[in-house]
């Protein structure tokens, strides 16, 4: 218990504004072991690559198998390890808490809370209640589970930054420790949320986002990745399949030395 407390305090402290934490989510214990041989000073779960490992699409994933998962990854390497829950599999607060206590029991020193249900954002009242009672038992214990607080606005088809706001400071109030709004690009929305709140803001790397540099000015603390490296490996993948099925040679072969270097590094 005192080295999962000690991984999520310092998990938090990593959370400086104007100095992003660039925090890559691996998909199985071997990308964790490589991601931390490369000097990653945490590491977080993605449900989408998670599930692309099962051969399913992201929310394919049930909440046992999500905990089993965050478990692996924390125990492949000794950083701290936050994990993407989703909706904490649950609608009601109650049951909420329930998914808290098993990301505590599997060694997380953080998890994310969305506020979409897969169908659904959920209405803001009950939003707020869902991170008040994650909060409480996150915080509650021996040990401070690092709390993400997620509106999901701008992936799922609204994007309604003032409403994105609204949720946000919302979540802080209801004692979320990290803020997220997944989908924002501009500088000038980023600037803006970060200007509304009093939280560390974490963002989603995606294409049109400014680099790492520029986020730093705007007082960014956290850059995540999601699902891009694990679906970048499985482009690499159909890359090299294609080449040896169209082509019949074997130009892969070279970044595959790449990674098995790597991998020798990584893993011995």
């Amino acid at each position: 218990m005192s080295d999962q407390a000690d991984k999520a305090s310092r998990f938090l402290a990593l959370h400086q504004p104007g100095e992003p934490l660039l925090i890559p989510n691996p998909w199985d214990a071997g990308s964790a072991k490589i991601l931390a041989s490369l000097g990653f000073q945490a590491l977080a779960t993605t449900s989408s690559g998670h599930a692309a490992t099962l051969g399913r699409l992201d929310g394919g994933v049930s909440r046992d198998e999500a905990i089993a998962h965050a478990a692996e990854i924390v125990a492949a390497t000794e950083l701290p390890v936050s994990a993407d829950l989703e909706n904490l599999f649950a609608d009601s607060p109650e049951a909420v808490v329930q998914t808290i206590e098993l990301a505590l029991g599997a060694g997380l020193a953080g998890c994310s809370i969305e506020d979409y249900s897969g169908d659904s954002i959920y209405d803001p009242g009950l939003a707020k209640e869902r991170v008040a009672a994650a909060a409480e038992a996150a915080h509650g214990g021996g040990v401070h589970l690092v709390l993400t607080g997620r509106a999901e606005n701008f992936i799922r088809g609204n994007p309604d930054l003032a409403d994105t706001i609204a949720r946000l400071v919302a979540y802080q109030d209801a004692g979320a420790d990290v803020l997220y709004a997944p989908g924002l690009t501009s500088a000038d929305e980023i600037r803006e949320v970060i200007a509304s709140v009093d939280r560390p803001v974490n963002v989603l790397a995606r294409t049109g986002l400014p680099p790492v540099s520029e986020l730093a000015e705007l007082g960014v603390s956290r850059v995540s990745v999601g699902g891009h490296f694990a679906f970048a490996a499985i482009a690499g993948l159909i890359a090299a399949a294609t080449e040896l099925r169209d082509e019949g040679t074997y130009g892969f072969a070279k970044a595959s030395s790449a990674g098995a270097r790597g991998a020798r590094e990584a893993f011995s």
